[in-house]
């Protein structure tokens, strides 16, 4: 295929066999597209899925690596109609391209990879949203990273649902899942004052954390602070003030920013957090906005699940910003 560097990319092991002639009751999984031997005709596709099975840069042990693939099996148990909406995902042209090849020890390497991965896409089928299924938070800083090396003259900010400011000092952790967003600071790619995080966890992040986003100007709140506004205000008021300032929202959900009863599978699992009806309002209304052009979902180790509630909760969260999107 030549006008895609498939050499970065493998297919995804889940591969579905779609039904033919459904045309009720269509399954996630007979929805969805996935790469064959011929090049697809991208024109078409309104969303395009990644997976990055990535978990060697976590700072606790994960095997968030797992994830994009126990997503693509969870999608056999959800419908395309939704009945809140009464809207039909179907409306959509998705496919999955499959997952970002991984270097068995060089995290560097990969971190590469998954930049050039999000390139191709921009370069390739720049309509299409990127919809990624990490793998830990690290990839969220190389995923901007190439976003703004296509779209230089973009200005970039971040919506980020997460119970912590994920920006540890990078002397120290290097280009790990506790700092993506300080990574995208200092290399001056996003501004603080353009990031907003909502859902931190009171007990889970150091008050030297606060000092540096203070410092930086970062926008966030706890999730206490968000449930008494409202999720739906606090989005809406994030996405009123991002639309003000830059070109692009790059959408990230850290599956930890649910409280631990909702996700269990996350490696910072903790109670306090959000519910997962939350979470799916939250992304719906964040999947309406124009400017939100990508999304990834992260931090989720389907060993450590329990009745894939975690996993079924990460679907559910991709298909509601796949609603929203509809609603545009």
């Amino acid at each position: 295929m030549s006008n895609y560097p498939y050499p970065l990319l493998e297919r995804a092991d889940m591969i579905w066999s779609k039904k033919t002639n459904q045309t009720e009751d269509i399954k996630v999984s007979d929805w969805i597209d996935t790469v064959g031997e011929e090049e697809p005709d991208w024109s078409v596709y309104d969303v395009t899925i990644l997976g990055i099975p990535l978990s060697k840069s976590s700072i606790s042990a994960s095997t968030a690596s797992e994830n994009p693939e126990m997503m693509r099996q969870a999608w056999k148990y959800f419908g395309t109609y939704n009945l809140d909406e009464d809207l039909d995902l179907t409306q959509l042209k998705v496919i999955d391209v499959g997952n970002v090849r991984q270097h068995i020890t060089n995290i560097l390497e990969t971190h590469e990879n998954i930049k050039q991965a999000m390139i191709a896409m921009r370069k390739t089928h720049s309509h299409s949203i990127p919809l990624v299924l990490g793998g830990d938070h690290s990839i969220t800083a190389m995923l901007v990273k190439g976003w703004k090396e296509v779209h230089s003259e973009e200005t970039i900010g971040i919506l980020q649902l997460d119970s912590h400011f994920d920006l540890r000092d990078t002397s120290e952790m290097g280009p790990a899942n506790g700092t993506p967003i300080r990574q995208l600071i200092e290399a001056g790619i996003v501004k603080g004052e353009h990031v907003h995080n909502i859902g931190l966890h009171g007990f889970f992040n150091a008050k030297a954390l606060k000092v540096y986003a203070d410092q930086e100007k970062v926008n966030y709140m706890t999730m206490k602070q968000a449930r008494k506004k409202g999720i739906t205000n606090v989005i809406h008021d994030a996405l009123n003030k991002l639309e003000a300032q830059v070109d692009t929202i790059y959408l990230t959900v850290d599956m930890d920013v649910l409280d631990i009863i909702h996700g269990p599978a996350t490696p910072a699992a903790a109670p306090g957090g959000m519910y997962s009806e939350e979470l799916f309002e939250a992304v719906q209304i964040a999947g309406t906005h124009p400017k939100v052009k990508a999304m990834d979902i992260v931090c989720l180790d389907p060993r450590k699940d329990i009745g894939q509630i975690t996993v079924k909760n990460a679907v559910h969260t991709m298909l509601s910003f796949l609603v929203g999107v509809c609603q545009r």
